[in-house]
């Protein structure tokens, strides 16, 4: 399987990109194609003895930086890493790619490069989020559209379906419709036409779900209108980083504090690491008629690895077939 990656794409870009591709390639045994800056790419390597003789480097002159228009992708750098890699990808060079970079350009290089499933309306933007008991949940969409219809909301509770069994291997994902209450008369009338399409619909939907109990795992999809969706997963994110900085602050309050963390310091790591996006790596752009991936912007070596590795299963579980064949 070859991965095409975006080697200058992320905040810590391209070391960690160049690290964390050969750390995949060595442990999931996948080619990878680096694209971007090839004197960089180069010299990263060499200056931290990072061994990609086996990896092919595609020359990209320049970059798409984090606040930048996303159609940049399309008109104002169409020589940068993204494009470049986004290009090769739609001339079949290779079966996906990953990019830490401009989630916007992503979305649009993603939609009208690569182009869309057939009969997939908007793709869209599906990070996978972690609950404690223990699991994860997809959130979708999560930014890419801001305004939506409800066949948008269906198709995308049909992607994320797909995508949950067959990567994260949840059988029979329950879909629930983000709403200001459980109850079916709730919402808007997005809401309510959507939930008469995932209600006869034969996704397993278990109905409206609030906010508040995603974090328990009330669902496995959450499907929602793009602006929701960010909202939800801007909180989720801070309210988690919050939560382990208030921790801290409290077992470093005292001595006697610092004894107790000494006590539960195990409990406490395997908690942090049930939230920590380095174990995901970041989520897929579902939708597109092949497999696009956005790493988190700030990937380290593990985090952008473990993106890899979830591309890898997103090719190998088929799931654009899969989508394909439940949406036609």
């Amino acid at each position: 399987m070859k991965i095409i990656v975006d080697a200058m794409g992320g905040d810590n870009a391209p070391l960690e990109i160049v690290k964390g591709s050969a750390e995949a390639a060595s442990e999931y045994d996948v080619d990878i194609i680096l694209v971007g800056d090839e004197n960089q790419i180069n010299k990263v390597s060499e200056d931290n003895d990072i061994d990609i003789s086996k990896m092919e480097i595609v020359h990209a002159s320049d970059v798409i930086a984090n606040d930048e228009d996303a159609d940049a992708v399309l008109k104002k750098k169409p020589d940068s890493s993204l494009a470049v890699a986004l290009k090769l990808l739609a001339e079949g060079k290779g079966e996906a790619i990953v990019s830490a970079g401009n989630s916007g350009a992503i979305c649009v290089g993603g939609t009208l490069i690569v182009k869309r499933i057939k009969g997939i309306k908007r793709p869209a933007f599906a990070p996978v989020l972690p609950h404690t008991n223990g699991g994860f949940f997809m959130l979708i969409d999560a930014g890419a559209n801001l305004e939506c219809r409800p066949e948008m909301l269906y198709q995308y509770a049909v992607m994320a379906s797909a995508y949950m069994e067959k990567v994260m291997k949840v059988d029979k994902p329950r879909v629930g419709l983000a709403n200001v209450g459980t109850e079916e008369h709730k919402g808007m009338e997005l809401q309510h036409n959507t939930y008469e399409l995932l209600k006869n619909s034969d996704l397993n939907f278990i109905g409206n779900v609030e906010a508040r109990d995603l974090s328990d795992g009330v669902c496995d999809v959450c499907v929602c209108d793009g602006f929701t969706g960010n909202m939800i997963l801007k909180t989720y994110e801070g309210v988690a980083k919050s939560l382990f900085g208030m921790i801290k602050q409290l077992f470093s309050k005292s001595f006697k504090n610092k004894i107790a963390a000494g006590l539960v310091i195990g409990d406490l790591k395997e908690m942090a690491k049930k939230f920590d996006y380095n174990e995901v790596g970041g989520a897929p752009i579902m939708g597109t008629a092949k497999p696009v991936f956005k790493a988190h912007g700030s990937s380290k070596a593990m985090t952008f690895k473990n993106a890899i590795r979830l591309t890898k299963d997103y090719v190998d579980g088929d799931v654009i077939s899969e989508i394909s064949n439940a949406i036609g």
